[in-house]
């Protein structure tokens, strides 16, 4: 019997805000809020970026003037707005007006030889050229001879999807010489594994050492200073390479820091990498690993922070980025509004960058109704299929075709045909690229067409919070769990109307945010370079308890009820905190070390010193058969 892998907890921040609790899903469809949800959501964004302060844990503004969540809406309530999501990129990570550029020194034959006379032979091999301006070039000698060269340039793109302004990662915890992308991962499995409402180490003890699992990372690994982007621009700098740079810029360091620092954890982990598909690649090892009995409870997430001059550099060497003439070309007028810089299904020059963290707390069905966890809805499966042969290796082909064909099949065993066609929808992967509109909207059309379904709902989170990379269809999950919570299905609010070439016979794109009841199944689409396409399939909560209670039976489902009262109860405790600021993130760097020569072995398992359980040796039984 398969166990079924559902949903215990999420969290992460994206350039929405905090995950957890449906705040970044709610910042999206703020506008279509009940005034108490959206006030409580703008409140905390406000602790977020500084705009107010929580005094014995009452909102304050910075002139120590108390102020109420309708308070903070009416007056910081337009800076947040303009703080939050797509938008220009912030000066803390850089000057999109004047990039540093190295720029090689010319000069003039006359000119040489003047420079000449006031320089030693040979020149020494320690003098370096830096950056003042484009136009002008400016030679000072000084007295040990040096002279500098610098220059800065204006970068085409200038918008991209950012945490919110003045809210900070890196200051929640002691992460000195961290990179940017590991902040994020230690900060964002933190809020998802508070979210559950239990203790980890409640969790832990219930479990055997080898059942926990980690599936995280990032497909362009840590390229800022403090990691792979430093140890390569040492060199050419004059610098000097750290211990640090090398390890902490690997793409698989946001699971080892989880493990290491965030649970302790001594069982399965790794990251699989799938281009702009990678949240979903590591989702299906996750759901196999539960479904499977290998693992009962598992950390899913990913941690993307591509903000950077060499990584805008590379896509836009590419064509794929939204550019600033791009966007003026599209709006007809001079002044652009970076806001409406990623467009999905409509006129839109390419997609947007943006960094990210998003993490789900997956447990195996029994587990979660013993220990009476939460339950935001479940991922029954992934599906991932290549594209074959192929002439260009960011083209799309025919492998999302297979992946979502074989993800609505699989629902419609699950929930029924009329279910699916009548209370599903999708999140699409919606790059904002003028291809994609059309490749994308003309697969989920066919699909469609297939499987019976008119006017197939489809959302594009991407719309709102850019291309996080790796953890793009982690935005999309976590924004679909808060259509099942709230009703909302997020329009496509960046553009004026669906482009002309968009294929929608059977397909209903809308760009205001809609009510929609009883939806009971998402298809969660992602189309990656390289030929990396996956769906996943994500199922509400009710259907999750109706399948519960079949397998577990009234008594056990009433049961989980009542515990589940006190598990929301401390996830609200949370809530509240982290809403004023107290995110207690969970790092714990040199405590509770393993002594692996108290590990203790026998013919029947391990005992793992500090774990509640012995790891027990499985039977295996698989080739019996051929035994």
């Amino acid at each position: 019997m398969s166990r079924l892998p559902v949903i215990v907890g999420f969290g992460g921040y994206n350039a929405a805000g905090r995950s957890s609790f449906h705040h970044g899903f709610r910042r999206i469809v703020q506008e279509s809020l009940d005034a108490a949800s959206r006030q409580e959501t703008l409140a905390g964004l406000a602790v977020m970026m500084k705009l107010v302060q929580v005094v014995d844990g009452q909102f304050r503004s910075h002139a120590d003037q108390p102020l109420t969540p309708a308070e903070i809406e009416a007056r910081y309530g337009a800076e947040i707005l303009a703080g939050t999501l797509v938008r220009r990129i912030d000066k803390r990570h850089l000057d999109v007006d004047a990039a540093h550029w190295q720029k090689n020194l010319t000069v003039s034959g006359a000119q040489f030889t003047t420079l000449r006379k006031h320089l030693p032979e040979p020149l020494p091999a320690s003098w370096t050229i830096e950056a003042l301006d484009e136009q002008q070039v400016r030679v000072t000698l000084n007295d040990s001879c040096e002279f500098k060269v610098d220059s800065y340039r204006a970068l085409p793109v200038k918008s991209a999807g950012q945490l919110p302004s003045g809210f900070e990662p890196g200051e929640l915890y002691h992460s000195h010489f961290h990179p940017r992308g590991l902040q994020l991962a230690v900060t964002g499995a933190t809020d998802a594994l508070r979210s559950t409402g239990i203790d980890w180490r409640t969790i832990q003890d219930r479990v055997q050492p080898d059942e926990v699992a980690v599936f995280a990372g990032s497909i362009m690994s840590q390229l800022d200073e403090y990691g792979f982007g430093g140890m390569l621009q040492s060199r050419l700098k004059g610098g000097r390479v750290t211990a640090k740079q090398c390890p902490l810029g690997l793409n698989t360091m946001p699971a080892d820091f989880i493990n290491a620092y965030v649970l302790g954890s001594v069982g399965t982990t790794g990251s699989v990498t799938g281009a702009c598909a990678t949240f979903l690649y590591n989702l299906q090892k996750a759901a196999e690993q539960i479904a499977s009995g290998k693992a009962r409870v598992a950390l899913v997430g990913n941690a993307e922070a591509p903000i950077t001059p060499e990584i805008i550099d590379g896509y836009g060497a590419m064509g794929a980025l939204a550019t600033e003439e791009g966007l003026r070309k599209i709006e007809g007028r001079e002044e652009v509004d970076f806001q409406r810089a990623s467009r999905p299904f409509g006129d839109n020059c390419g997609f947007t960058l943006s960094e990210s963290c998003q993490f789900l707390v997956l447990m195996d069905d029994a587990l979660a109704l013993e220990l009476g966890a939460d339950i935001h809805g479940a991922v029954p499966d992934v599906f991932i299929n290549a594209d074959g042969f192929k002439k260009s290796i960011s083209a799309p082909g025919p492998g999302n075709y297979l992946t979502l064909a074989k993800a609505v099949a699989s629902a419609v065993q699950l929930v029924g045909l009329d279910a699916v066609r009548q209370r599903s929808f999708v999140h699409a992967h919606g790059s904002s690229t003028p291809a994609n509109r059309v490749t994308e909207s003309e697969l989920l059309d066919r699909v469609a067409a297939a499987f019976g379904i008119e006017q197939w709902p489809i959302t594009a989170v991407k719309a709102f919070l850019g291309h996080s990379l790796a953890t793009a269809s982690g935005d999309q999950v976590i924004a679909a769990l808060g259509t099942f919570r709230h009703g909302l299905l997020p329009g496509l609010k960046t553009i004026d109307r669906v482009a002309d070439d968009v294929h929608r016979q059977h397909l209903s794109l809308e760009t205001r945010d809609r009510a929609v009841a009883d939806l009971e199944v998402c298809f969660i689409n992602s189309k990656g370079f390289g030929g990396n396409n996956a769906t996943g399939v994500l199922l509400a909560p009710q259907v999750v308890e109706r399948m519960l209670r079949k397998r577990h039976g009234d008594a056990a489902f009433s049961a989980w009820q009542a515990k589940r009262e006190a598990t929301r109860a401390a996830a609200a405790t949370y809530d509240q905190q982290a809403l004023r600021g107290q995110f207690d993130i969970l790092y714990n760097f040199g405590h509770d070390l393993i002594d692996d020569q108290q590990l203790r072995f026998s013919a029947e398992g391990i005992q793992v010193p500090g774990f509640a359980q012995p790891l027990l040796y499985r039977r295996d039984e698989r080739y019996s058969d051929m035994l």
